[in-house]
């Protein structure tokens, strides 16, 4: 080979590293792409379900809705259609196009919340909201430094929240105890601190499974943001109704 083949092949493969690294496409960089995509998409959706609550629960939306429950009713079940059609065609879909609805979720989520405004305090809200982020980082960060595979314990904690959810509409229904209730409420906290170090630790096999951050890879990640906005959003609700109780 001589000198101006070598030149000829070193800038061809310069070139395609280049295209690669633009991508997050070369191995190991994937990961940290992935990885940091997940808890951006995480974070914009707790701030879009913030600001969504704040603004409906100070505005006169917040009426409207609680006069008329069809709206809540829509609201409720639009989110669970875009959860149940985002996880299941997230192969068939674009990236754009999940992203749109991961949003649109975090939004119509933030309409619904809105209520707890008109439940708690601002500064109860302020305090558990800090004690959830806390929670949620040291049991994110247990999932994501552990060695120790955790997929047991995740299986059990899922057939765990299949049971809370089954207690929780015979109390509402028929029980009506309060004390079983604060009882469910603890029992929800620690479900989901549990989901949290579990989903960690899943997404983070997935995410390093990937040698190319591509749309595919970006649409799994897009499902992990949105595994841990549930467990951050879920566990937030039930310290709020333990807290909220000695407000």
């Amino acid at each position: 080979m001589n000198e101006k083949d070598f030149a000829s092949m070193l800038r061809q493969q310069e070139s395609s590293i280049d295209v690669q690294e633009r991508n997050g496409a070369v191995t190991g960089m994937a990961f940290g792409v992935l990885m940091r995509k997940v808890y951006t998409w995480m974070t914009l959706a707790l701030a879009i379900t913030a600001g969504a609550a704040y603004y409906v629960a100070h505005s006169d939306l917040i009426f409207t809705i609680a006069n008329n429950p069809a709206i809540l009713w829509g609201l409720i079940i639009g989110e669970l259609v875009l959860v149940i059609a985002l996880s299941a065609a997230i192969n068939k879909l674009s990236l754009s196009v999940a992203t749109i609805m991961f949003v649109i979720y975090s939004l119509v989520n933030g309409v619904t919340l809105s209520f707890i405004f008109l439940v708690y305090d601002i500064g109860t809200i302020g305090t558990v909201f800090l004690i959830t982020a806390a929670t949620f980082g040291a049991m994110a960060l247990l999932g994501y430094t552990t060695k120790k595979d955790l997929s047991g314990m995740g299986r059990f904690l899922l057939m765990a929240l299949i049971g809370i959810i089954i207690a929780t509409v015979v109390n509402l229904l028929f029980v009506k105890s309060a004390g079983f209730d604060l009882l469910l409420s603890y029992a929800g906290v620690l479900i989901f601190a549990g989901l949290t170090a579990y989903d960690t630790q899943k997404i983070k096999e997935m995410c390093n499974s990937f040698d190319y951050a591509d749309a595919s890879a970006q649409k799994l990640a897009l499902l992990g943001a949105l595994s841990l906005y549930l467990d951050f959003i879920n566990l937030f609700l039930y310290l709020l109704r333990i807290f909220g109780r000695r407000s």
